[in-house]
């Protein structure tokens, strides 16, 4: 404020130089104006227009840090939930990998495990063929021992019933008692 006072009478005396007759009279346009200006800054002064003038450009000062630290605060938050997405986005894309690889492990052990029942089952459906076709030999050596057995009892009936007399039947029946008391007793 003092040294628009002290600046004052340099911007005044200039235009009192350049004109003609006295300096301090109404009749001399420059001594008007710089009595309207003065009294201009004084009705400024009065009214406090200067202090407002800087109190509004302290607070418009203000509201503008204030906005740019908010948006400094915004872009750090933005900055740090961007870091954190990407973060998860790794651990997902980390876990999917890992969920894969897994999977994969697990398909190869099914087909290893299916490869293995699979020979199990063969082996035990050969060995049940092999049980089936010893067990279908086995009745047919018995069908034919029996066959055969039964042929030749009955050949052997026909020619003994042919050379053999009555006496000789009782005689070998009579023997054949007289061995089983003794295998009996």
């Amino acid at each position: 404020m003092k040294k628009l006072f002290t600046l004052l009478p340099l911007v005044a005396a200039s235009p009192a130089l350049a004109a003609s007759g006295p300096f301090v009279s109404l009749g001399n346009t420059d001594f008007v104006v710089l009595l309207a200006f003065i009294l201009f800054v004084l009705v400024l002064i009065y009214f406090k227009v200067p202090g407002m003038i800087t109190g509004m450009l302290d607070r418009r000062a203000e509201g503008i840090k204030a906005e740019l630290d908010e948006a400094r605060a915004l872009r750090e938050e933005a900055q740090s939930i961007l870091a954190s997405y990407e973060r998860k986005q790794k651990e997902v894309s980390e876990q999917a990998d890992d969920i894969v690889a897994h999977a994969k492990t697990e398909a190869a052990e099914a087909a290893e495990r299916a490869k293995e029942d699979l020979k199990e089952s063969i082996a035990r459906r050969l060995a049940a063929a092999d049980e089936q076709i010893k067990s279908a030999e086995a009745a047919a050596v018995k069908e034919v021992r029996d066959t055969a057995i039964a042929a030749a009892v009955g050949a052997a009936r026909d020619v003994i019933a042919k050379k053999m007399t009555a006496a000789e039947g009782n005689k070998l029946i009579e023997d054949a008692i007289s061995d089983v008391e003794n295998k009996l007793h």
